[in-house]
């Protein structure tokens, strides 16, 4: 893999991944399965309760031209997500080359470097504002609550391209998260 189509992902994920970007088969329709807002997985109507079920699933999760699907070396099914396909549940701060950084982990278990393996920003869901991060292949993962509540207490006074105001410093990286009046 490249270093681009690496973007996103650590050590520790990346040689659990299968080579999803390589595998080009046919479209096969539309199957009932829906990642929900809150980040839960649901298929013919029901949660999908084991785990390590949706871990499988996500690692096969494909994004394109605005949609998603499941993608198998003979098949591609597209998906429904409400919102973002991963949640941010776990975070910690670490200290890199580029200096101290958040690290994030999702539900699915994919571990992200802010300022190495992704970029933090707001976005707006059903009028709300929420914080998402960057992962492989063009997909987000919404920080979840806690973690975003947790991340708060190091905000501080950050200058980007996008303005000034308060926000982190990961990796020697700033990311705006609440503009200045």
């Amino acid at each position: 893999m490249s270093n681009i189509e690496l973007k996103g992902l650590s050590e520790t994920t990346s040689s659990a991944l299968p080579p999803v970007h390589n595998w080009k088969p046919p479209f096969c329709g539309d199957i009932d399965m829906v990642i929900k807002a809150n980040g839960e997985w649901f298929h013919d109507g029901g949660k999908i309760k084991r785990s390590a079920m949706v871990t499988m699933f996500s690692r096969i999760l494909w994004y394109e031209k605005g949609e998603h699907f499941l993608v198998t070396p003979v098949e591609k099914v597209r998906i429904q997500v409400e919102d973002a396909p991963f949640l941010v549940t776990v975070w910690k701060w670490i200290n890199t080359e580029q200096g101290r950084a958040l690290e994030f982990t999702t539900q699915t278990d994919d571990v992200l470097v802010l300022g190495v393996d992704c970029d933090l920003w707001m976005g707006v869901f059903k009028n709300e504002e929420r914080p998402y991060v960057s992962m492989r292949y063009g997909m987000k993962a919404l920080v979840g609550r806690n973690v975003f509540y947790g991340i708060a207490e190091s905000l501080e006074h950050v200058e980007t391209s996008k303005g000034s105001g308060m926000g982190i410093i990961s990796a020697g990286k700033s990311y705006l998260l609440m503009q200045d009046a």
